[in-house]
């Protein structure tokens, strides 16, 4: 084949080797899966080495040349499993390796040591130990790090900002990509889809969900707390209004305690853990993230697309999604009050859910396609392996 930027003849693409905690449901997983699945074979090979394990997630890769590894690591200091990532590094001769968030960035010296010259250091969001990124340990260690670092890719502008001003780096090293979605396979719909439970929710009841890991940083309950809230607020409350939650995690049983304690646990779908989080978006009439961090959110996004308009809390990269009164609101984080009186404009206001979504979708179209992120990688990584960006824009298929 011909090479990207040369235009010699190279055995096969370069490969760029992905190092995350664990392969398994999540959005940062989600977005490195996208990102394989879009990214032209022809460009680049990937592989994907997790330091814990994977689960059957793995499936989600459609491309048949991409290996998953997993060291297995202990919890501490298990000296085996960078032993293990170095002889992999020296078997594999990647040209990139690309780490993800604090819990990969340890990896970036084995893989130095393996002789990987250009190494990524990916920024998805912050430690749920650290909301604010101001742990001194973790700040001391990324700064330890840095020397080795040869490009950060921050998901947000926020993340950019903190990596300049706490973690020390360099703005010239920073480049800020924004998470994709495929808007083929997130897409509004003229009327919502019903749930998959019969007798749940009324022909002109009103559905108010979100989806993702039921685990603290994700506050679930606060959601539900509004929702019990506006049992009581909203005319015929109890009649019209349904909550779904769709996710798994310890959160899970807390909620149905408190919905059942209100007396509202038959006004509430909690079904664990679905694979159809495109069709489940189309079962909502109003998106709600109530979450306490938050890198760059795909389901944000996938609401988005789906035309749905979103109550999300004003934590990391949310403010820059959502414009404010425009695709949704915005609020204060763990604010229950403030969450019910946002959820009940929309749900007083059927023609502003239908405004506000369909900016939100168009604003999808604009700003976070698959394209968009496909190509921020491209020039990343091009940058690094040839000295320039690439000049031909990746531009999709579909």
């Amino acid at each position: 084949m011909t090479g990207a930027m040369t235009g010699t003849t190279v055995s096969q693409p370069p490969l760029v080797v992905h190092v995350i905690y664990r392969l398994a449901v999540g959005g940062l997983e989600n977005g490195l899966v996208n990102l394989i699945n879009h990214m032209p074979a022809e460009r680049y090979r990937h592989a994907i080495v997790c330091i814990d394990d994977y689960t059957d997630f793995r499936e989600r890769i459609q491309r048949k040349d991409v290996e998953v590894y997993a060291l297995h690591k202990r919890p501490g200091n298990d000296l085996g499993a960078y032993v293990r990532f170095w002889r992999l590094m020296r078997r594999l001769r990647p040209a990139i390796v690309h780490t993800r968030n604090l819990g990969a960035l340890e990896f970036q010296f084995p893989a130095w040591l393996a002789g990987v010259r250009h190494r990524v250091q990916g920024e998805h969001g912050r430690d749920t130990t650290d909301l604010q990124g101001t742990n001194r340990k973790y700040l001391l260690f990324r700064k330890v790090m840095r020397p080795l670092v040869s490009r950060y890719v921050a998901l947000s502008q926020d993340l950019a900002s903190w990596l300049e001003t706490s973690a020390g780096a360099g703005p010239q090293k920073i480049s800020q990509i924004y998470n994709g979605v495929d808007t083929e396979q997130f897409f509004s719909v003229k009327h919502r889809l019903p749930l998959p439970v019969e007798h749940f929710s009324p022909k002109d009841g009103i559905v108010i969900g979100t989806i993702g890991r039921m685990q603290s940083e994700k506050n679930q309950l606060t959601l539900v707390r509004a929702f019990i809230a506006l049992l009581d607020t909203v005319e015929k409350g109890r009649e019209r209004l349904r909550l779904v939650l769709i996710g798994d995690g310890p959160l899970r049983e807390q909620a149905q305690a408190i919905l059942r304690e209100a007396k509202a646990e038959h006004l509430a779908w909690l079904p664990g853990a679905r694979n159809d989080a495109s069709k489940m978006m189309q079962t909502l009439d109003i998106f709600v993230l109530p979450s306490l961090i938050e890198g760059v959110s795909n389901t944000i996004l996938e609401a988005m697309a789906t035309g749905l308009p979103v109550v999300a809390t004003a934590v990391g990269g949310n403010p820059e999604l959502v414009s404010q009164g425009e695709t949704g609101v915005t609020i204060p984080a763990a604010d229950e009050v403030a969450m019910a009186q946002a959820i009940q404009r929309y749900v007083d206001a059927p023609e502003l859910r239908r405004i506000h979504g369909k900016a939100g979708r168009l604003r999808v179209e604009k700003m976070f396609s698959m394209t968009s992120m496909v190509s921020g990688y491209l020039r990343v990584y091009d940058k690094l392996l040839f000295g320039s960006e690439s000049t031909v824009e990746y531009v999709s298929e579909q």
